[in-house]
């Protein structure tokens, strides 16, 4: 397995958009639009990254300003975290949210905010429950991590 900074393979940047978009239901072009912006601004949000198991997208993750969410202050947000079934609990979810957080330190950000349903699950990667907060569209609140570099 290897994990990928789209801004490094821009040649990716389509297929990762539609991979995206065939896991969460958001419209394309919003992932097209977000990766594009990625290949413009090279060290900043938004960033996207997969990973690959020769040439099959087999996870992937994003960071970007707000995940749909009310808490415009918590912000960078690690967003679009998934893992094809098969190969789930391997540890490459925490390997994607490892290097995403190195990454990000590079760039200077060095706290990130992640929104989910999960319980249990990010706290085993270093991540720390830190409010409840609103969803966009979404009628029950969601959980609000944090992890600070």
């Amino acid at each position: 397995m290897e994990i990928i900074k789209i801004r490094e393979h821009k040649e990716l940047a389509d297929e990762t958009a539609e991979w995206f978009h065939s896991k969460w239901g958001v419209p394309l072009g919003a992932y097209k639009e977000s990766i594009e912006e990625s290949l413009k601004n090279e060290t900043s949000v938004p960033q996207w990254y997969i990973a690959m198991d020769k040439d099959r997208i087999i996870g992937g993750i994003g960071v970007i300003e707000n995940d749909f969410h009310n808490r415009k202050d918590l912000a960078p947000n690690v967003c679009a975290v998934y893992v094809e079934e098969d190969y789930r609990c391997k540890g490459i979810a925490g390997k994607l949210l490892n290097f995403v957080c190195d990454d990000m330190k590079q760039f200077g950000i060095g706290t990130l905010y992640l929104l989910t349903d999960h319980t249990s699950f990010y706290e085993r990667y270093g991540w720390d429950f830190l409010c409840m907060v609103q969803g966009d569209e979404e009628p029950d609140m969601a959980r609000m991590y944090i992890h600070k570099m």
